[in-house]
């Protein structure tokens, strides 16, 4: 496995493999890697021929000061379990090599819409550091395909959005939400939580797969179901932020039209913010297996 800081060098390593005929698959992270993020590095292996991650905490989507700062930064270790699972490549660029004007010079890229809309309405700027970063990235490393996690529903959305709307020649794949025995989604941000919260994070997920239920079950009072939920969370002394019940190819609200429906929930841990999401047929017969993973 090599690991480059500089963008040249991963670049003429990376056209190296293509003149050789290789497949090159990404996986972007903010390090701090558990098992979800593994889950992503097996697909791409499954997917191509040459697998490049990059560990890069980006302080363009952080809305708040705190949050970046206190984003776990675990390298050594990240490096390691990469290591053990094969990944070629690995960069791990500074903000000064990522931003070497400094963010306020820095040109963006933003997602008309679904970057502004629900946790984007409450999070402003949020998804433009990310498109932004994910677009530079995608310039460095030039893949073929590229693998992101289906927890961060509404991201996935928006870089889907950004490369089709820049006509980028790359396949976005999304990954099923990997989760704890309990049914946490995995998360850097749980390692954030103190025992007591880890014990009762598991009510987000329940929380959710309740919600789900009850639409199966023919309830269509969305704003009720979510009142109910936000009481349900609240019980266990969590703090809900967001939750929405939309359609799950729109993000729009549901109508006569929609197929499957999305449950998005954020929620408060004492500082932690969580976040999970269900998507399900709308129709008699839901297919969707989320809640038994």
């Amino acid at each position: 496995m090599q690991t480059f800081a500089d963008i040249s060098a991963l670049r003429e390593q990376i056209k190296q493999y293509k003149r050789d005929g290789r497949q090159v698959a990404f996986v972007p992270t903010m390090g701090n890697l558990h098992e979800g993020h593994l889950t992503l590095v097996r697909k791409a292996r499954e997917l191509a021929d040459i697998v490049v991650v990059s560990i890069f905490v980006n302080p363009m989507q952080f809305d708040r000061s705190e949050d970046l700062n206190n984003y776990p930064r675990t390298l050594d270790e990240d490096l390691s379990k990469l290591n053990s699972e094969g990944v070629d490549l690995v960069f791990t660029p500074t903000p000064e090599v990522m931003y070497p004007n400094g963010l306020d010079k820095q040109t963006f890229v933003e997602v008309p819409g679904l970057s502004h809309m629900l946790e984007g309405a409450s999070r402003p700027g949020h998804f433009r550091g990310v498109a932004t970063i994910v677009s530079k990235l995608f310039h460095i490393v030039q893949p073929n395909i590229a693998c992101f996690g289906e927890k961060d529903f509404q991201q996935l959305a928006v870089i889907r959005q950004m490369v089709n709307d820049l006509c980028l020649d790359i396949d976005i794949v999304g990954v099923a939400t990997v989760r704890e025995m309990d049914g946490l989604a995995m998360s850097s941000r749980n390692s954030l939580l103190t025992i007591d919260e880890r014990q009762r994070a598991p009510v987000l997920a329940r929380t959710m797969r309740w919600m789900s239920s009850a639409i199966r079950g023919g309830r269509d009072d969305y704003a009720s179901i979510i009142e109910d939920a936000i009481d349900q969370l609240r019980a266990a002394d969590i703090e809900p932020d967001e939750i929405f019940i939309r359609d799950a190819q729109t993000l729009q609200p549901i109508n006569t039209e929609s197929k499957q429906a999305v449950i998005l929930i954020a929620a408060y841990l004492g500082k932690v913010r969580l976040i999970d999401n269900q998507v399900l047929d709308l129709s008699g017969d839901n297919k969707e297996s989320t809640e038994e993973q």
